[in-house]
């Protein structure tokens, strides 16, 4: 019997683990020697990471909560690796299975090959280039370790051959994030919100999402950037999804305009369908490029590097940067219906998990 602990931290782990769960719980059915334990790390306290969250992805709760979160980045990564060790050590696995770059992704690995534990990695090689970024040490650091390598593109693969890694353990299987959406796109919801007190309308409106410290943290660029948002977007509604307290800090710092709409943070469901049904998305988001291109709907991402570049040579993403003055002739674009097509990703196709588990009950059948 293959024993996988599968670890999740944060809100977009659980979208990357869910089809992996059901292929697992597939392969179970078709008499195949395989099995799970769900850890959470706590890493992310989401109040919307309810029992209906995990329903609605088809997720089961978890087996364990690490309730490791909260403190800084060294003292979250030094409470996931005591508790998960503890996890570990009573509940033995033959492989951890780790998704993307949170912390709880480093710690969990660490912690694993110190306890002669086999490491996968979903979603290795990314890399942006940029060590200002924690994830980008997260990714560094766990691939420095792995066993296994699942990619999501030919980039991460040459990304880790560059790395010295065998061919053997590099497996390009696709994006399990595009596995999600795409066995939910008939289930998103509509989150009914209204401007002016009337429906959105379909393509006519924009979503903003910001919450990377070179966009958010000086107040003065945090100003420009959304006077530049606010004045390339013309009449056109701007979609916000932010956190009450973030709202008021915003609100206070005099960033409010009559197009320029704060809503509530929404469920990933709830979400989809107003990026789906948007004109355009502006973000500083890696996940959300992603669904983007899935989609068709066009992105600007405003950060100076990105860890996706397929979005962009492939996709309907493209890199503003975070200089305020960048943003013109991109929202020109949006406006005048000439933005790229983009096309498809290769193996970005909904069957991601089935190649994965396929791939470890071949691997590990020994």
């Amino acid at each position: 019997m293959l024993k996988i602990t599968i670890i999740a931290g944060a809100r977009p782990n659980f979208m990357k683990i869910a089809p992996i769960i059901k292929a697992i719980e597939k392969a179970k059915t078709e008499n195949k020697d395989i099995d799970f334990r769900l850890v959470h790390t706590g890493q992310h306290y989401d109040k919307k990471m309810s029992g209906s969250f995990f329903e609605q992805l088809g997720i089961p709760e978890p087996d364990a909560n690490l309730e490791a979160g909260g403190g800084s980045q060294a003292e979250q990564t030094a409470n996931i690796m005591v508790r998960f060790e503890k996890e570990l050590m009573e509940n033995p696995a033959d492989v951890v299975l780790v998704v993307g770059d949170v912390t709880s992704t480093m710690a969990c690995s660490i912690t694993a090959k110190k306890l002669n534990v086999q490491v996968v990695h979903v979603e290795a090689g990314i890399r942006s280039g940029d060590l200002s970024m924690p994830e980008e040490i997260n990714r560094m650091v766990t691939d420095a370790i792995t066993d296994q390598f699942f990619t999501t593109s030919e980039l991460a693969n040459e990304n880790l051959r560059k790395a010295g890694i065998l061919e053997d353990r590099i497996h390009f299987v696709g994006n399990t994030m595009i596995d999600t959406l795409l066995s939910n796109m008939d289930n998103l919801i509509d989150p009914k919100i209204k401007v002016d007190g009337k429906p959105l309308e379909n393509q006519d409106y924009f979503v903003l999402t910001l919450h990377r410290p070179a966009n958010v943290d000086e107040e003065g660029k945090l100003q420009e950037m959304m006077q530049a948002i606010m004045d390339g977007t013309g009449d056109h509604p701007i979609i916000f999804p932010v956190h009450p307290r973030t709202a008021k800090i915003l609100t206070g710092l005099g960033i409010s305009h009559k197009h320029l709409h704060y809503v509530e943070p929404l469920s990933y469901l709830e979400f989809n369908y107003i990026v789906k049904n948007s004109k355009a998305v502006i973000t500083d988001s890696g996940g959300i490029t992603e669904e983007t291109t899935v989609m068709g709907v066009p992105c600007l991402t405003l950060r100076d590097n990105t860890e996706r570049p397929e979005t962009i040579t492939l996709g309907t993403n493209e890199l503003v940067g975070t200089k305020p003055e960048n943003l013109k002739p991109y929202l020109e674009k949006v406006l005048s219906g000439t933005w790229k097509k983009g096309g498809e990703i290769p193996l970005w196709d909904g069957k991601t998990a089935d190649r994965i588990v396929q791939d470890l009950l071949k691997i590990y059948s020994n």
